[in-house]
C-alpha cells in the first residue's frame, strides 16, 4: 500500500509547488530551472522508493503516477472549476498600452518579458503600441496590436 500512498503524495506535492511558481515559469525554462528541474527529479525518486527497490515496487508507482495523472485529466475535463484551479485562466496584463503593474507583479511578469513577445510576435517596440497582452494557460503572453 506503501508503494501507491508514497506517489500520491508526492505527486500531489509536486503539483502544489509548480502551481505555485505560477505559469510564466513553465513556458520559459532556463538553464538554472532545469538543473533545478533535475535535482527535483533525483530528491523525487528518493521519496518515492524510500528503502524499497524491488522492480514490482517501481512498477507500481509509475503505475499509480500515471493512473493519478490520467484521472486529474479527466477531472480537468469535466469540471471548469477544478481546471481553472489547476490551470488557472488568461490573465490580461497589459490593457491598452498601460501595464497592469499588481497583476504582472502577481504572475511573475515584467515589462520587458511583454516587450520580448510583442518583438517576437508582432514586431512592436514599444507598450504603447500594444492594446492588450494577456498571460495565457500555458505561460505564453499573447500580444493584440493597437
Amino acid at each position: 500500500m506503501e508503494s501507491v500512498i508514497r506517489p500520491v503524495l508526492v505527486y500531489l506535492f509536486l503539483l502544489l509547488m509548480v502551481r505555485l511558481t505560477g505559469k510564466r515559469t513553465l513556458a520559459q525554462i532556463t538553464s538554472f530551472d532545469f538543473v533545478l528541474l533535475l535535482t527535483i527529479s533525483n530528491a523525487t525518486q528518493q521519496a518515492l522508493i524510500g528503502e524499497d527497490n524491488s522492480m514490482i515496487s517501481g512498477a507500481i508507482m509509475v503505475a499509480t503516477l500515471i493512473s493519478l495523472n490520467f484521472v486529474m485529466t479527466l477531472l480537468k475535463q469535466r469540471s471548469k472549476w477544478f481546471a481553472d484551479a489547476l490551470d488557472d485562466i488568461p490573465l490580461v496584463i497589459v490593457l491598452d498600452g498601460k501595464p497592469l503593474e499588481d497583476r504582472m507583479h502577481k504572475a511573475r511578469v515584467d515589462e520587458e518579458d511583454v516587450l520580448d513577445a510583442a518583438r517576437e510576435n508582432c514586431g512592436l517596440e514599444h507598450m504603447n503600441q500594444i492594446r492588450h497582452a494577456i498571460l495565457e494557460r500555458d505561460g505564453q503572453i499573447s500580444i493584440i496590436p493597437r
